[in-house]
């Protein structure tokens, strides 16, 4: 097993690993739209929010060997129900016809006031 606490500046801040691999499975632990360079919280439309997230995600994957075709699962956090099409259509352009499982699971308000966190599984 295999903890991954930092990729660029991003860092878990808290008590977990920005991702875990273990038998070529990786699991990327909660992402927001942090910029990757600055650390800083990059607040926006649900629509930047959402791509920046991702983006990140691609990047600890990468950095875990593995790419984003290769995610077998995402779960994706929104605070309201209202935003499903807009994240859905930010999605879609980032995946293209590659269509992972997935779960948008609507909530109450998210940590630090973000629109989205997502986390993923992949395989190397």
């Amino acid at each position: 097993m295999k903890s991954i606490f930092e990729v660029e500046n991003l860092k878990s801040n808290g008590h977990y690993a920005l991702a875990t691999v273990h038998d070529d499975i990786v699991y990327v632990s909660g992402q927001f739209s942090i910029d990757p360079e600055t650390r800083e919280r990059k607040y926006g439309s649900v629509e930047d929010e959402t791509i920046q997230a991702l983006n990140n995600m691609e990047l600890i994957v990468e950095a875990a060997g593995s790419k984003k075709e290769q995610i077998l699962r995402m779960t994706l956090y929104i605070p309201d129900v209202e935003l499903w099409d807009r994240v859905d259509a930010v999605y879609k352009e980032f995946f293209g016809e590659y269509k992972p499982a997935r779960t948008v699971v609507p909530t109450n308000k998210l940590h630090f006031g973000f629109k989205i966190e997502v986390d993923a599984i992949a395989y190397i």
